[in-house]
This record gives structure tokens, sequence and C-alpha cells, in this order.
């Protein structure tokens, strides 16, 4: 009993087993040693400038990706998890002595983040296991959608009902969509509850075929519109991004009316479209959150704030618990400025077609980023301490006792709040003020996330990462190949500027956060810069074997075996990894080839634009991933068959690199095949047959939508004829 009252409300532990891990690392540092002796000492065999050049080329790749195979040993070498107990929050706290929690949930495009997800959202944070006069929910809409404001006013009534159903059966998750789509309907036996379930389950399909019927007829019926004052607001908006301010206290709960079906008090929930004009940057999401910040302090001002995307519904109700659990911790929580959650998805296939999962780096690299020093922000599924958020440094101050903290009650009516608060929400605002600089998000970055975490890390905070065994949040994953290598396009961008920026963490965190979370960071950082040594690594091997140029030793000389432990380890190792953290090895196979994907496209791409961005030929610019797709798409990705249904230059690189490899592939058989001259080739070009095999196994899905598939997402004619000249022009000019 002592020890639950007076113990502390999280614990640490290292994970086990690293003694393995560092044996493989050493391992494979050794081979490392081998290859670069390798490269060293037979440099001056190379025969012709076009070899020896060649040979340095890959050296310097080879290079490089010991040196990123560095980064990620520093950032895995020792990782940790953290375990809440929540026993002990609820018998050291009572109800009335816990902060009041603020979230902020935000959506910009109806049509990509549909009005019905973005109420399930909402639903799904009112209804936390929480006292409900403590939290506030607000939501910025920065599509300024009339359709998204109508689903607010839905979820408002039918949260009435809700709510109440979540606690009195304990339900999971509480978003009715999610909910509703895995339940298994009560049996006979309990006739009351059979007969409460039907009816919630009615009333929620009711009130999304009204959300639905009015999306598809492009309007709100005018009985409906005139049920709320709040339309009236649209009848000045000019478009999405050249209108009023619109605020809207949809729930006040200091209301004494403003209770669900059993008499409990609500959530309050607000709705937020902050003021948009042409001659002003709206910053994006990092502008959406700042208003939020502003906002909900002149409102309710609670000192913990959540922020989740319009996607990530809360897949458990007892989250806000767990990160407490940190924060109230009276040994360290008072250094933790944000608790971050993993990024999961409810969508996903059974082997993962386009590698969204990212387990293994929520299992093994965001431990060693918290064990480093804390992970980075994401931009979803992180609570903030509020004075964190705003700017404040860490010092001994920042000490709460949070049995004595005043809860502030604001004594204006809603309607006075409502007016008040728009101007915290206006365009100029912001101007000569600190916001986006030294307070709230940062901005001038596509991940302005990561460099809004990195700067209150810098000004002294810690933070810490949580992942319970019931994923806390899930979100929609994307469903076509082009819609995943966009979205890992903008984060490499966006990572890349930060690299190439004052917050670059070997620059702006020199001295101020620890050196290992420095090169954490660069990981991210440097994705982009992977796109140049992966691109050379898949051209010029195959390229040289066209020539009969060979860039690796002989598969019968003793220095094939440096080649051969340190590519055969790592990949076993990764392997090893992925079943470790309950993956398929379909799904192992899937990630090698949207590891190749994603780097000589997205990366390339994200490198090229910031280089472009840095010489002023382009701006910034924040790209929505769509959250729907159409029934076909959906079939295709539930069959696990990849999307190429788009004429996107990202296919045209993909479609043209498979074609090479292939061609140097037929160009080796054509050899082997035309007589006794080339029968050493196989010991001579081993590897890099070898290599460009491997290459051709995971560009299959390419050739298959190229000249197989007859369904609508195989690749676009125009793609494949272009990828066949450019491959037959290249491998002519090569010969």
């Amino acid at each position: 009993m002592a020890e639950n009252e007076n113990g502390p409300l999280f614990e640490t532990r290292p994970v086990k087993g690293r003694f393995f891990f560092k044996l493989f690392v050493a391992s494979v540092a050794v081979g490392i040693g081998f290859i670069c002796a390798y490269r060293l000492w037979f440099l001056r065999v190379a025969s012709g400038k076009l070899h020896r050049w060649a040979w340095i080329g890959l050296f310097l790749c080879e290079l490089w990706f010991s040196f990123y195979w560095f980064l990620t040993v520093i950032c895995r070498w020792n990782p940790v998890y953290r375990f809440p107990y929540k026993n002990r929050l609820s018998q050291r706290y009572k109800k009335e002595t816990l902060p009041g929690v603020d979230i902020f949930v935000c959506t910009a495009d109806p049509s990509a983040e549909p009005p019905l997800m973005v109420m399930n959202t909402v639903l799904s944070v009112m209804a936390y296991d929480y006292p409900p006069e403590k939290l506030n929910i607000y939501l910025s809409d920065d599509g300024a959608s009339d359709f998204t404001f109508y689903a607010m006013l839905e979820a408002s009534s039918f949260s009435k009902q809700w709510l109440p159903f979540c606690r009195k059966f304990k339900v999971e998750p509480r978003s009715p969509e999610a909910y509703f789509k895995t339940a298994i309907e009560p049996d006979n036996h309990d006739p009351v509850k059979l007969k409460h379930w039907l009816s919630i389950k009615k009333l929620y399909e009711e009130t999304k075929m009204r959300i639905e019927t009015s999306r598809k007829m492009n309007k709100i019926p005018e009985d409906i519109r005139k049920q709320h004052k709040g339309f009236r607001e649209w009848d000045f908006v000019t478009s999405r991004n050249d209108h009023q301010t619109i605020l809207q206290i949809l729930i006040d709960g200091r209301d004494p009316n403003a209770v669900d079906v059993e008499g409990n008090v609500l959530p309050t929930l607000v709705y937020l479209a902050r003021e948009k004009r042409p001659q002003y940057h709206h910053h994006f999401k990092a502008g959406a959150m700042n208003a939020l910040i502003r906002v909900s302090a002149r409102i309710s001002n609670g000192p913990i704030v959540l922020n989740v995307d319009c996607d990530m519904y809360s897949n458990d109700s007892d989250s806000i618990n767990d990160s407490l659990c940190v924060f109230m911790d009276h040994e360290n929580g008072h250094e933790i400025a944000f608790v971050q959650y993993p990024q999961a998805f409810h969508n996903l296939t059974k082997n993962d077609l386009y590698g969204n999962s990212c387990r293994v780096f929520r299992k093994l690299e965001f431990p060693g980023f918290d064990a480093n020093g804390g992970p980075c922000y994401i931009g979803t599924g992180c609570f903030h301490r509020r004075e964190a958020l705003c700017g404040k440094k860490y010092d001994e101050t920042c000490k709460v006792d949070w049995k004595r903290l005043n809860h502030r009650r604001v004594e204006e009516s809603a309607s006075v709040l409502e007016a008040t608060c728009k101007v915290l929400a206006s365009c100029s605002f912001e101007q000569n003020s600190p916001w986006g600089k030294e307070m709230g998000l940062k901005y001038g970055c596509p991940v302005e996330d990561i460099i809004t975490g990195l700067s209150i890390q810098c000004r002294g905070w810690k933070s810490i990462f949580l992942d319970p065994e019931r994923e806390s949040f899930l979100g929609i994953a994307p469903t076509t190949l082009s819609a995943m290598l966009v979205q890992h396009k903008r984060w490499a961008e966006g990572h890349f500027q930060i690299f190439l920026s004052r917050y670059c963490t070997l620059l702006y965190g020199h001295n101020r956060i620890p050196l290992q979370l420095q090169l954490c960071y660069c990981i991210g950082n440097l994705w982009a810069a992977n796109c140049l040594p992966t691109l050379y690594y898949v051209l010029v091997p195959c390229l040289c074997l066209l020539r009969d140029i060979p860039l690796f030793p002989k598969i019968s000389s003793p220095w094939v075996l440096p080649f051969a432990y340190v590519s055969i380890a790592h990949r076993a190792y990764s392997l090893g990894e992925f079943l470790w953290c309950g993956c398929t090895f379909q799904a192992w196979c899937n990630e090698q080839r949207m590891w190749l994907f994603k780097r000589t496209t997205s990366y390339f791409f994200a490198a090229f634009d910031t280089v472009l961005k840095l010489l002023g030929y382009s701006k910034s610019a924040f790209v929505i991933t769509p959250k729907v797709a159409d029934r076909d798409v959906s079939s295709r990705y539930e069959q696990e068959l990849m999307e190429f249904d788009d004429s996107s230059p990202m296919f045209d690189v993909l479609a043209s690199l498979a074609m090479l490899n292939m061609f140097g592939i037929l160009g080796v058989i054509k050899k082997l095949a035309s007589g006794a001259d080339h029968s050493e080739l196989p010991d001579r070009l081993g590897l890099q047959i070898l290599l460009c095999l491997l290459l051709v196994a995971l560009n299959w899905p390419v050739y298959k939508a190229m000249f197989y598939r007859k369904d609508k997402g195989r690749m676009p004619a125009s793609v494949t004829y272009k990828s066949i000249i450019y491959a037959l022009l290249v491998s002519t000019l090569t010969l």
C-alpha cells in the first residue's frame, strides 16, 4: 500500500537481449572495414577511366550507407520502454484534482477528409474515460466547410446518447463507425442491453445517413440551416481561403442544460475556422494549431493539450490517464513537455502492402529516441504541457502541485466568448508577435511538428514515448502507391529542409540536447540524401554489367565474403526484427520493396524540390493525403494489388529503373547463350548479376502492372512506353 502511495507513476525498463544486437553490430562493422579495405586496395587495379570512376562512386555510396547505418545503430543501442501505473494515479489523485485537458482535432479539406470521419474522431475523444467537465474539444476546420460544421452539430446531438452508452457498456473503441463495424450484436439473454444497443446503432445510422446525404446533394437542407445561428456565417464566406473567423461553442460544458440523457455533464465542444485572407500566409497546420492554442487558452486553458489528426480516432479510452501518469509523476513529471504515442493504422492489409505499419520503428527506433533524450513530436497522438508548447523554458519552477492547482473558471457567457475569441484567430493577430517563432508551433517547414518538438527539447524539456499494449490512436494509411509516395516525399522534403536550415540538429541542438539525440534526428533529416547513393547503386552496376565492367570481387575470391556477410547478415537481422514485431515474411518483403521505391522516387523528388526552394524557384506547400478511395481502389488494396493508375513522374522513374535492370539481366542471358567465350562471366560478374536479379525481383509488381494486369490499377500505357524508350536509350548509349 505504501509503495502505491509513494511509488512512481510510471516505470522505465530497458529492452532485453541487446547483447546479440551489439555482437551483430560489431561483426557487421568488421565486415564494412574489410569492404573499405577491398575498395581502396583494388582501386589501382581498375582499368580505364570509366571503370575507375564507377569504382570510386560505388565506394562513396558504400561509405554513405555505412554512415547512415551507424546513425541507426546509435538510435537502437539501448532502447527503453515506459509503463504507466494508472491504479496509483487513481489512488493518489481524486477526480476534482485532475487537470483539465484540451483536445485539438485538425481538418483541412472536406473532400479528402470526409465530415463523417471527422465526426467519428471527435466523438471518440469526447468519450474518454475522464471527468467530462474537464474535457474540452476544439475542432479546427481549415477548409471552412459548412458540411464539417453540420457534422459537428450532429456530433453534439448524438453525444448525448453515445457517451452514456460507452460508459455503461465499456465500449472500445469509442468511434461509432469503428465500433459498429467490428462489434458483435448482443444475444437475447440480455434483452435490455440488446434493445439499447440496437437503438444506438439505429440512431448512428440515421445520423450517418443525414451527413452523407447532405454531402452527396452538396447542400445542407434549409430546415437544418435554420436550426442553428452558426450557418449564417457562411453567407459571408467568399471561399475556403478568403473568409472571416467562424467560431461557435456548440456545447458549453458550464451550461447546466448541457447534459446527456442520464443527466451527466457533457464535454465542451468548439468549432473554429480561423480567418483566412489571400494577402496573409496561413502557415498550414501549424497556423491552425497556434490559433487553437490561443482560443482554448481563453475558453478553458487546460494545462494539458492533446492534438490528433482528424483521421486518428481514439482507440483506447484510458489514454489520458496513461499520459497523466507521466506528467503527474512527482519525481520526473515536471521535466516532461510532451508524451508521444505511435502512429498506427486500422486499414492495413495482412502483409502491409505499402509498408505503412512502421512497427519496427515503433518498437525499436522510437524507444531508442526515448533512451537518448526523448522522442520527436510527430504532429498527432501527442499530449503536451501547455506552458512548454507556448514557449516556456524549463527550470525548477515548472514543478506543479496538481492537488493545489487552481482551475480558472471563465465567467463570460458562450456568446461573449465567441465574440472576444474571434480576434485571437484573425489573420493580423500574429503580425509582429512571437507566434510561430518563439511561441506555439514553428512556421516555415512542411514538417512543423519536428522543429517544434526539437525547439521544446532545446529549451531544456524532455519527452517520453508511450506505446501501450492496446493501440491508443488508429488512423487511415494510404491505399494507393502514389498517395504513399507523395506523403513520404512531403516528409522527406521537410526533414531535408530542416537539415539544411538553422534548425539542423547538429547546429541548433549543439550543447542543448545530447549528441546521441542530435544524431537520432539525423536519421529522418537525411532521408532525402539517401536518394543519390541508392540511385547510383541501382543504375551503375546494371550499366556496367552491360559493358562487362566488374565492380565487385569474383565469386571465387575470398574478398567476396565481407560483401556476402554484410548483405546477408543485415537483411537477416532485419527479417528477425520484423518477425519479432509480429509481422509476416511477406510484409518484410513488401517493406524492402517500399524501401527501394521511396529512395528512388519520393526522396529523389524531395531532394530536388528542396534544392529548388533554396535557390528560390519553389515554395513550400502542404499536400493533404486523401483519406478516402473509391470502391475499386479499395477492393484492389484489400487483395494486395498495387495501384499504378496515375501518370506520375514518380512512376516514370520506377518503371524506367525496372526496365533497365531487366535489360541488364537479358544482356547477361544473351552473352551466356552465345557461347563459351563468356563462361567466366558468372564468376567475374556474379555479385552484379545477383544485385540485378534482386532488383528485378523487387520490381516484380511493376512488371506485372506494365505487361500483365488488365484492371484499372495497371500502369498507364504512356508510362510503360516512356520507360521502355528511356531504358533502351540509356542501354544503347552505354553499349
